[in-house]
């Protein structure tokens, strides 16, 4: 979330001997463009469906309003709105290379009704197509998958990238159904949507939309927001819902992509979480590891099996601690006080992960996965503090300016104000280049090498592959 920072991005560029790759603006779609593609797809009751799922967007849980730049930021919405202007004006914003990820499609991935659905987003990535072409070199859209089954997943996959020749995505997370209908005025009573993650217990088998990601080089990014799912459901107040939005829709798709072992699966895959940040994955990595330590297979073994309750020695402490209504007789006769005693199916819950010491969440949740941070983001600092991660290691923040939405009031300051972190000593130097070039290069040059070809950052990028390459053969020496 940038506020002004009091100099352009500019200065702080000039300052740095390495590029700054922006992972995370926006594009502000004009919906009359976006209609148009849909018209072009489905015709005029097409455009009708998607017009009204445009409008009814916030209807029943408060959701972004007056969330683009006004005033006198219009030029940052133009910005947003034409690729153009803003390669025009990268230079001023000390950004050479930046990511434009959807606006209207962080929430048209979730359409319940598939042909609209389906075409609301291929519209998208059609449009993303025409308006970057020519910026290139210093631009790029992302196109949006939809995931509600592998097949449609896959489809549009290779639509956007060998029809339209798009080379970043992002996907949905999440299979989310329809909101139940609201029944009053009373805010508890409000429609909110039902959802399950798209790979942990899900009712497909989505390994083949990963291998195809793999197979085009294309890093899986989800932006998943959170809100209108239980706890962010407020029909009244948008920042309430907000709040720690996408660091919890970002958090659930982590913990599934971990638990269902995908990470073990395909350790060729790298993931993306964006603009939820980096604290939510330290806390989340220490929980992993505090609940392995107690509830794998070996501990649940010697410390929890029921079978293993000594009921004599509570029956001794029963009698001399014990009251007239807690008695040895009744500690005896239900020693287990109808807590859950039977083995479950299945019993380890790290199976599908193979995860069987802390050093393996190296491979299965360090090295594949990035977190997107807003400039501003203190808790940046969490995720390079070696002292906090269990496993003694960084984890990889990439920073993401969301310019084109509210959260920036000065699109020219935002890299200053992630520069001010450097200045109030929560980052280091090195910190800040790993921060604005080297994991936001590597997210997604570790599935496509030649991602930043044709681009003005691609001889960084080749110099720091060939790095990356020699350190990751000197450490597995």
């Amino acid at each position: 979330m940038s506020g002004f920072a009091g100099f352009p991005g500019s200065d702080v560029r000039a300052k740095l001997d390495h590029p700054v790759i922006d992972a995370d603006a926006h594009v502000v779609e004009c919906d009359f463009a976006h209609l148009d593609f849909v018209r072009q797809l489905g015709g005029e009751k097409m455009v009708d469906k998607v017009s009204k799922t445009i409008a009814a967007a916030g209807a029943t849980v408060r959701g972004f309003w007056w969330g683009i730049p006004s005033g006198p930021n219009t030029g940052d919405r133009a910005m947003a709105q034409l690729p153009r202007y803003m390669r025009s004006r990268m230079d001023e914003l000390g950004i050479d290379f930046g990511h434009c990820y959807t606006t209207r499609g962080l929430s048209h991935l979730y359409i319940t009704d598939e042909e609209t659905r389906r075409t609301s987003c291929r519209a998208l990535n059609m449009l993303y197509s025409e308006m970057y072409a020519g910026v290139g070199d210093r631009l790029r859209p992302v196109a949006v998958i939809p995931t509600y089954t592998p097949q449609e997943a896959i489809e549009e996959l290779e639509f956007a990238v060998l029809k339209l020749g798009h080379k970043a995505i992002h996907i949905g997370t999440e299979l989310r159904g329809p909101a139940r209908p609201a029944t009053g005025k009373d805010p508890f009573l409000q429609p909110t949507q039902s959802t399950r993650s798209i790979v942990m217990d899900s009712p497909y088998d989505f390994d083949p939309f990963w291998q195809r990601c793999i197979d085009l080089k294309a890093t899986p990014v989800c932006h998943t927001s959170s809100r209108g799912i239980g706890y962010r459901a407020s029909p009244s107040n948008y920042v309430f819902n907000h709040l720690g939005d996408f660091a919890n829709g970002a958090e659930f798709f982590c913990r599934s992509l971990f638990f269902s072992g995908v990470t073990r699966r395909f350790p060729q895959l790298s993931f993306a979480f964006l603009e939820g940040g980096v604290a939510w994955a330290v806390n989340l990595l220490n929980d992993i590891v505090e609940h392995w330590e107690k509830r794998n297979v070996d501990a649940l073994a010697k410390n929890l099996d029921p079978a293993l309750l000594d009921v004599d020695l509570l029956e001794r402490l029963f009698r001399e601690f014990g009251s007239p209504r807690l008695t040895p007789e009744r500690i005896r006769a239900n020693p287990h006080c109808q807590l859950m005693i039977q083995r479950p199916d299945p019993f380890d819950e790290f199976a599908a992960c193979a995860m069987t010491e802390i050093g393996v969440l190296r491979k299965l949740f360090v090295d594949p996965f990035y977190f997107g941070c807003e400039a501003d983001d203190r808790m940046i600092s969490v995720g390079f503090n070696r002292r906090l991660n269990p496993l003694g290691r960084v984890l990889k923040p990439v920073f993401g300016s969301d310019i084109g939405h509210w959260d920036v009031l000065d699109a020219t300051s935002v890299l200053t104000e992630a520069f001010n972190l450097v200045n109030a000593k929560l980052l280091t130097p090195e910190n800040f280049r790993d921060l604005t070039f080297v994991n936001p290069a590597m997210m997604h040059l570790s599935m496509n090498p030649d991602y930043f070809e044709g681009t003005v950052v691609a001889d960084a990028a080749r110099k720091l592959l060939a790095t990356h390459s020699s350190k990751q053969g000197a450490s597995s020496e």
